[in-house]
C-alpha cells in the first residue's frame, strides 16, 4: 500500500529533516520548525491514523502578501510545517516511484534539474 511506504520511518525522517533545513515560516498554528519534532512525537499516533484511515485534513494555508518592486503585491500561502513534512514525505515516495519512468530529456520540476537546464 501507497501510505504505508510514505510511512516508513526512513522516509519519514529524510521527511523532517528536509523541512526542518528548509526552515522557513510558520503557518497558522504558529508551529515553527523547531518545534516540529515535538509536536511529531507527542501527535504521532492520531497523525498516523488520520492518514491511514483517509481522514487527515491539512490546515488552511497563511496568506500573505510579498510587495513587488512595481508596487504590487504577490500574494504567499504558508502551509503549517506539519502540513509540510506530510507534503515533504508524499512527494519523496511519489518521486521514487515515477521518476525513473520520466524521459531523459523531461527537465522541469525533477531533483537536480530546472527548465533553464532544458534550454
Amino acid at each position: 500500500m501507497l501510505m504505508e511506504r510514505i510511512l516508513k520511518r526512513e522516509n519519514l525522517l529524510t521527511a523532517i529533516k528536509r523541512v526542518e533545513r528548509n526552515k522557513g515560516s510558520a503557518g497558522v498554528d504558529g508551529l515553527g520548525t523547531q518545534n516540529l519534532r515535538a509536536h511529531i512525537v507527542e501527535h504521532w499516533e492520531d497523525l498516523r491514523s488520520a492518514l491511514l484511515s483517509g481522514t487527515y485534513e491539512p490546515q488552511p494555508v497563511l496568506r500573505v502578501e510579498i510587495p513587488k518592486p512595481d508596487g504590487g503585491v504577490r500574494l504567499l500561502g504558508i502551509p503549517t510545517v506539519v502540513d509540510r513534512f506530510i507534503q515533504q514525505a508524499i512527494a519523496q515516495s511519489l518521486t521514487g516511484i515515477y521518476d525513473p519512468t520520466f524521459s531523459e530529456h523531461s527537465y522541469g520540476f525533477r531533483q537536480g534539474r530546472s527548465a533553464h537546464d532544458a534550454v
